[in-house]
């Protein structure tokens, strides 16, 4: 229960300024349980009124009160003003969410406020620097890590046959998805697959086909994707909830291709940086331990063929893909919001 954290919280006695270890199983609130606690908090504050100075200080401290936190009698500029759990807090009448004089960071969270138009909190929406950037439709952030995928002969490869060292302690072969876990569930001990047992699943999807929703509707294809991989993977139902990796309970993050070009957001897939994920048996996860599922694919404009697959882990993604560009530093960002951006 996200209840649990406020109360682990308040117990500790620490201050938002107090560092603490991202997967933490007391203390460290992942992004999804961060966000569902502030929205049942938040929501019907009332900032009607008051300076926009005021606003972001009231802001802070209806935070630091529903997270557990003492509330400070001034709030220091530090970056991010969280410093505990990582996050920023942005107060949003309309969609255009303005960061100043920051990169925009893929372990940072950016806690969204909807405010209405009497002035009251209407919802909360919590997502990382690297939802944030895929967001961005004005090409401000045009050079992102980006790779290459060459075809080879082969339909299907497994380019990495085991875990990292880190993950394989964790997995267990033929675990039962059906009736234990949800696709968007924290991964757990025993209930993860190994890579090869992974690959063995997915590989019934080369061949298949699904309707193509249009070159300007990748959000769409990549659901009609995400949704096979949950069928072969063997779980009861498809859920997604648009954070990184699309299938959190494994680990896994799918990438529909139609073109050679990987996009890989902000971060590198063999990155040592904690992944935010409750720790696994005491086990930190990284963003190199997770697994990638690549499908090649062609369309006729009707429908999308799966043509290829390709499964490595990130800490051995560049061994098969290259690497090519690089990361622009912005700092003055201007992301436009989806208009549904706090209903999904």
């Amino acid at each position: 229960m996200s209840q649990d954290y406020a109360r682990a919280i308040a117990d500790s006695g620490l201050t938002i300024y107090d560092p603490i270890e991202v997967g933490d199983p007391d203390l460290w609130i992942p992004t999804p349980e961060l966000e569902v606690l502030l929205d049942e908090r938040l929501r019907g504050i009332s900032l009607a009124g008051l300076a926009l100075r005021t606003r972001s200080k009231v802001v802070k401290e209806n935070v630091c009160r529903a997270l557990g936190y003492p509330v400070p009698s001034s709030f220091k500029k530090t970056q991010p003003r969280f410093l505990g759990q990582m996050f920023d807090t942005y107060a949003q009448k309309s969609n255009n969410l303005q960061v100043w004089n920051e990169e925009l960071s893929p372990t940072r969270r950016y806690v969204i406020l909807r405010v209405d138009e009497a002035d009251q909190i209407a919802g909360v929406k919590v997502v990382n620097g690297e939802e944030l950037a895929q967001l961005d439709t004005t090409g401000t952030l045009t050079q992102k890590y980006q790779a290459r995928l060459i075809p080879g002969a082969a339909s299907e490869e497994l380019i990495s046959p085991t875990d990292t060292d880190a993950l394989l302690p964790h997995t267990r072969a033929g675990a039962n998805l059906a009736q234990t876990v949800s696709p968007i569930d924290h991964p757990t001990h025993g209930l993860i697959l190994p890579i090869g047992e992974v690959f063995e699943r997915l590989r019934g999807a080369v061949g298949r086909s699904f309707p193509d929703a249009g070159w300007d509707q990748e959000r769409n294809r990549g659901a009609a994707l995400h949704r096979i991989v949950c069928e072969l993977l063997g779980y009861a139902d498809y859920r997604d909830d648009g954070r990184f990796p699309d299938v959190r309970n494994q680990l896994l993050e799918v990438k529909l291709q139609t073109s050679p070009t990987i996009d890989l957001g902000l971060v590198r897939p063999a990155s040592e940086e904690p992944l935010d994920v409750p720790q696994i048996a005491g086990t930190q996860v990284r963003h190199c331990d997770v697994r990638y599922a690549l499908f090649y694919a062609q369309t006729d404009g009707a429908a999308v063929t799966l043509t290829h697959l390709y499964l490595t882990t990130g800490a051995s993604f560049f061994s098969r893909f290259p690497q090519f560009g690089g990361k622009v530093l912005n700092k003055k960002l201007q992301i436009p919001l989806p208009s549904d951006f706090f209903y999904t």
